[in-house]
């Protein structure tokens, strides 16, 4: 009893994903668009950048903007009022709107794509967009309300607000005696002051942001890590569909021995010769002159398969020779197949020599 307790325990702790997932299951994680990644980095890069390009190219921006009111008070303001005279207004007023704010637009579409460029490189897949029963479940939807990762997030924004909201507040302190004096000024340092104050505030925000969301990167790493951890039998049975089940694997390559085994029996006939050790080893060699250019090793084995090259061999008539050194080198030197080497040729010769005077005796 104790031992099948102990088996069963065995059994559900192969089945805790406690492993790192390997590549193949890393690999279809992304194909399915399960990837770790942030959504407050970009935006973060959004916010910074745009208001770094609004800081570069303000006095542009200032420009353009001033001379579409000017031309648009001094060209237009004494037309008649026609529908033609109203097309082209707003086709010039369209136009340099584009060229004031299109340059921001574009850094922000830039930075956006970059954002998400670092975290995941490059990724083109449908699979998030197929449509999935489960995520319109409402009790699976309320789990998510009150997970932990819910809870993780609302600190986050929790931490977020607490953090812009103390700059700010130190930000605007800091000016406090400048904002008092704001009545007595005139309007243009007026504008000058709140568009400076507001690019500075951008400017720390988007920098903070930028902070916090790299460590939510790390933690989405973190929780993308183990949300696609394996059991012990994952693995296992990942290895058997990429490698093949060891057990068939096994029997396949025990019928290829067979299958080898038996070919090579069929050749032992064939041969001129069998040199022995004598039990252990059992090498058959066979030469043709009009074909080979040297001996060639026919067949080979040791114990039970040398013990079955000398049963055939004595079956067929063919000799056998016994002669140690010569089957331990040639076992170990020479493939089934394969020619003599030159350092064996005057043993080899020898020995055929022998056997053709034996065969010529006999006959």
């Amino acid at each position: 009893m104790a031992q099948f307790r102990l088996k069963l325990n065995l059994q559900l702790f192969s089945q805790e994903k406690t492993e790192e997932a390997t590549p193949k299951k890393k690999q279809e994680s992304r194909q399915k668009g399960q990837v770790a990644k942030s959504m407050d980095l970009p935006a973060a890069f959004i916010l910074f950048f745009s208001f770094l390009s609004f800081s570069l190219f303000g006095a542009f921006m200032k420009d353009r903007l001033f001379g579409l009111f000017q031309s648009t008070l001094h060209d237009f303001l004494l037309l008649n009022l026609t529908a033609d005279n109203v097309i082209v207004l707003f086709e010039k007023m369209a136009l340099q709107l584009l060229l004031i704010v299109g340059p921001i637009f574009l850094i922000a579409v830039a930075v956006a794509v970059l954002g998400n460029y670092l975290q995941i490189g490059f990724l083109l897949t449908g699979e998030p967009l197929m449509m999935k029963f489960n995520k319109i479940n409402p009790i699976q939807g309320a789990k998510q309300l009150f997970s932990m990762r819910a809870l993780v997030d609302f600190l986050k924004s929790v931490l977020k607000m607490s953090i812009i909201g103390i700059v700010v507040y130190t930000t605007l302190v800091a000016q406090k005696d400048y904002i008092l004096r704001l009545a007595q000024m005139p309007l243009e340092e007026i504008a000058l002051f709140t568009w400076s104050l507001t690019l500075s505030l951008g400017l720390k925000i988007g920098l903070i942001l930028i902070i916090l969301a790299i460590f939510d990167y790390m933690y989405q790493r973190y929780e993308h890590g183990k949300s696609i951890r394996m059991s012990k039998q994952d693995i296992k049975d990942e290895y058997k569909k990429t490698e093949g089940d060891p057990l068939i694997k096994g029997k396949i390559r025990e019928k290829q021995r067979r299958m080898a085994l038996q070919r090579m029996m069929q050749e032992i006939p064939k041969a001129d010769v069998v040199i022995t050790n004598p039990t252990h080893f059992a090498v058959a060699i066979k030469y043709d002159a009009g074909q080979m250019q040297a001996p060639t090793v026919i067949a080979k084995g040791t114990d039970y398969i040398a013990l079955k090259i000398r049963q055939v061999a004595k079956d067929n008539g063919i000799i056998t020779m016994e002669n140690k050194p010569l089957a331990r080198a040639l076992y170990a030197q020479v493939e089934i197949g394969e020619s003599i080497p030159a350092d064996m040729f005057q043993a080899v010769a020898e020995v055929l020599a022998y056997v053709y005077k034996l065969k010529g005796k006999a006959n």
